[in-house]
């Protein structure tokens, strides 16, 4: 491939890969309208808005140690939506001191990392360290559906699966696995290449199961939270 096909490429890919995954966190924004309009969170968990700064703030450290402008410019977003969407739930939050919980530690996680980064005197140490932290966190993330995944099969039920989610994971995944081969960066396209994996495997069982309220309500039932997020 000629440097300047390549270029072009990789340019398109990041742009795509982006706005993807940045209205990918925006959806973050819809569950924050409701929790404003109804004045409450209800029974719905804090996780996945604490557990998605943890890993945007992780790959926006990885993206300045490795000076890849993409990852540093969708994570800077990432840590603010979700950290706004974290001050949101708070707000309207019954159990507050669980949020404060979940929040601290990983706050004390990130600033470990950051503590790390700075006195690791070996730049290319530091960057491998940080790069399988991050992997470590996606694959975590990515395995957390699993439980779902055993109650599908065992109810032969897709209900509980969130179509569109699921389909968005999968395309959004798929593009930075790709950008990630682009890039020779193995930190970047093993956890995504998982993503689509699992994604798949889901989709799959929309496939085996089909859910029969897609067709009679006109899309599937599920509940706005999940427990898994984007590596990026």
């Amino acid at each position: 491939m000629a440097p300047f096909d390549y270029l072009s490429m990789k340019d398109m890919l990041a742009s795509s890969a982006t706005i993807s995954t940045v209205l990918q966190f925006l959806t973050g924004s819809v569950i924050c309208h409701r929790y404003i309009r109804k004045k409450s969170t209800g029974e719905t968990s804090a996780f996945p808005f604490v557990s998605g700064f943890l890993s945007c703030s992780l790959w926006l450290k990885y993206g300045l140690l490795s000076e890849e402008h993409t990852i540093i410019f969708v994570n800077t977003i990432g840590s603010a939506l979700f950290f706004a969407y974290v001050i949101i739930y708070f707000t309207f939050s019954v159990n507050k001191r669980t949020v404060v919980r979940q929040f601290l530690a990983v706050c004390c996680f990130i600033l470990a990392c950051s503590v790390y980064t700075k006195y690791e005197s070996d730049s290319e140490v530091a960057l491998r360290v940080i790069g399988l932290i991050c992997c470590g966190v996606g694959v975590l993330f990515f395995a957390s559906p699993l439980t779902v995944l055993a109650q599908v099969i065992r109810t032969k039920n897709t209900e509980s699966l969130p179509f569109p989610i699921i389909v968005s994971s999968f395309f959004v995944s798929l593009q930075w696995f790709v950008y990630g081969m682009l890039i020779e960066d193995s930190f970047i396209q093993i956890p995504n290449l998982l993503g689509c994996i699992l994604s798949s495997i889901q989709l799959l069982l929309y496939a085996i199961y089909p859910n029969r309220k897609l067709y009679s309500d006109g899309g599937p039932s599920y509940q706005p939270l999940r427990s898994d997020a984007n590596v990026l």
